[in-house]
């Protein structure tokens, strides 16, 4: 294996989740145009098929733990890997609705996979002081996949079975890679650090708490990832190539999810919540009262990226800050949640738009949108079992939470000691 450093692991892991998140699941709502055409499929079919991924997702998301402790970092990433290769070339040998789902489905696992893959290389590879800058980064790559899907779709608009079959081959360049640069290493935990406390009856209300935001997040957003393409070609008369601007201003924005998620968890996390959905819910109206005009869409477009990463990325952070100790569940339910909201959410808008059209589907998601960001003084801000004194300052941001995932026997936060040993 070739070591990396900190940087470039970083770099790595976004690349790889670029491929995994960005190319294997959410580029498919970037097709759904010519594959629609070219299969014949109606938008409830597509609905259905568009659910399959996040439901291989919450599969591969339960084992991925287990996976990741069992097989190692490198194996895990590889059949990560492997499984979006396969995903990627079933669709672009798709005929029907029923192979077009086989490879959205393994795509879905391949999502599931990687990031704790990545998690665990990165706790042998990188310093523990700049986990949060690395997973920020990492983060930043399901954006950048989903730009770079836009060049496929902008020059290669009526040839998606080509464009699928170049998202195999990065695919697998990217699975060997990971053969070449993961350690095969379980997740690592310090032998000095202590176990973390059971879980409280007020951590598992605000876990679901959190979840149900997630979930309605999820549910709402859904409509957008699976269907804004087909909107501005079928309604806005659009031709299909300029979809791919859509998906542009979608990952350009969601670069700036991090920052902002960063700094709700510095001021005021309810706030940012019912901001950020309401700016969700509004891009879902704008696109539907405007499908016609391109450059009305593209915005909707940038103000949903901004508002769902910053969403995404709020809920990763409040999930590590309820379950210190739990990395591999504190922020993993909340995205499961999102995810069982989409896959919900996906046939429900399919059957909206077949009953009702494009225009009033999205203006009841849109509906429900604001209506669960009324309930955002409910989201759950603090992780403290006991209220804290007002005057007491506690580190904010993705670092500062990721600081407070080990503890040492007095409940403090862990501290590597000069001397100690360090993470092969």
């Amino acid at each position: 294996m070739t070591s990396l450093s900190n940087a470039r692991f970083a770099l790595f892991g976004a690349a790889l989740t670029a491929i995994s998140y960005g190319l294997a699941r959410f580029a498919f709502g970037l097709f759904v145009p010519p594959i629609r055409l070219d299969l014949g499929l109606t938008p409830y079919v597509i609905g259905i098929i568009g659910a399959l991924p996040l439901i291989s997702f919450l599969l591969a998301t339960l084992i991925a733990p287990f996976a990741a402790d069992r097989l190692g970092a490198r194996y895990t990433a590889v059949l990560s890997g492997g499984f979006g290769v396969g995903g990627l070339a079933l669709i672009s040998l798709a005929s029907d609705a029923l192979s077009l789902g086989a490879g959205v489905f393994a795509c879905g696992i391949c999502t599931g996979l990687m990031m704790p893959a990545l998690t665990a290389a990165m706790q042998a590879l990188v310093k523990r002081t700049l986990h949060g800058r690395v997973s920020a980064v990492m983060n930043a790559g399901t954006s950048i996949g989903v730009a770079v899907a836009v060049p496929a779709a902008l020059f290669m608009s009526g040839a998606w079975r080509f464009a699928y079959a170049s998202f195999a081959v990065l695919a697998g360049i990217g699975a060997v890679a990971a053969w070449f640069y993961i350690p095969s290493v379980s997740p690592i935990m310090p032998a000095n650090a202590a176990p973390p406390p059971p879980i409280s009856k007020l951590q598992w209300s605000r876990l679901s708490g959190l979840s149900l935001f997630a979930f309605a997040m999820g549910f709402v957003s859904s409509a957008y990832w699976i269907f804004a393409p087909d909107l501005v070609v079928t309604l806005g008369a659009l031709p299909p190539g300029s979809t791919g601007w859509l998906w542009l201003a979608v990952g350009i924005a969601g670069l700036g999810g991090a920052v902002v998620a960063d700094l709700a968890d510095r001021n005021n996390p309810p706030i940012t919540h019912a901001l950020m959905l309401m700016m969700l819910s509004a891009s879902l109206a704008l696109l539907a009262a405007s499908p016609g005009q391109l450059v009305l869409a593209a915005f909707s477009a940038l103000v949903f990226g901004l508002a769902y990463m910053s969403l995404t990325g709020l809920y990763l952070m409040t999930g590590i800050r309820l379950l210190p100790g739990r990395l591999s569940m504190g922020p993993v339910l909340p995205f499961m949640a999102c995810a069982l909201g989409q896959a919900a959410g996906s046939p429900v808008v399919g059957a909206l738009v077949d009953a009702f059209g494009y225009a009033d589907a999205f203006a009841a998601l849109s509906a429900i949108g604001i209506a669960v960001a009324i309930l955002s003084p409910l989201y759950p801000r603090s992780i403290e079992q006991e209220p804290a004194a007002e005057t007491e300052e506690q580190d904010t941001g993705l670092q500062a939470a990721f600081d407070q995932q080990l503890q040492d026997a007095e409940g403090e936060p862990f501290r590597f000691e000069a001397g100690a040993a360090k993470n092969p």
